[in-house]
């Protein structure tokens, strides 16, 4: 899945400062690393994604940090829509490679406990994000879409 057909500019995500938004995608950056491997697709989303925003710092992405310090500058973002919207990319991260692993369900599920996300918010947003790669998935067998 690449960046065109998942992360939209929205209005949430282009309002936010470009300090917001490499926060944004600093979390995206340490999600794609929690399963111990960074692949060229995970990485070429989070790319697509920083080009998309305009960030003209993109190294920064991915100077990786702990947990506890993505948690802590995730809260800067300030919003609860676009804490929801980065719940939404997360999930569409850790699918992207048909594997959503323990590590980072557990990741996901603390950025929501840090800004006040219910889990059942989380597991709802997790379940439409399943349901859409299955429709896209469909639509391209359907329109015989390569």
């Amino acid at each position: 899945m690449t960046y065109t057909e998942t992360l939209e500019a929205n209005s949430f995500i282009s309002k936010l400062s470009e300090e917001q938004k490499i926060i944004f995608l600093k979390a995206l950056a340490y999600m794609a690393k929690i399963d111990g491997r960074l692949d060229e697709e995970e990485i070429k989303y989070i790319k697509d994604a920083a080009e998309k925003f305009q960030i003209q710092q993109s190294s920064q992405i991915f100077d990786f940090q702990t947990e506890e310090n993505i948690l802590n500058e995730i809260k800067k973002l300030g919003n609860r829509r676009v804490y929801l919207e980065l719940i939404k990319e997360l999930c569409l991260l850790g699918h992207s490679d048909s594997d959503l692993s323990d590590d980072e369900v557990v990741f996901i599920g603390n950025i929501g406990k840090a800004v006040g996300i219910e889990l059942e918010k989380i597991e709802q947003i997790s379940n439409w994000v399943v349901d859409k790669i299955i429709w896209i998935e469909q639509g391209k067998i359907i329109f015989e879409d390569a």
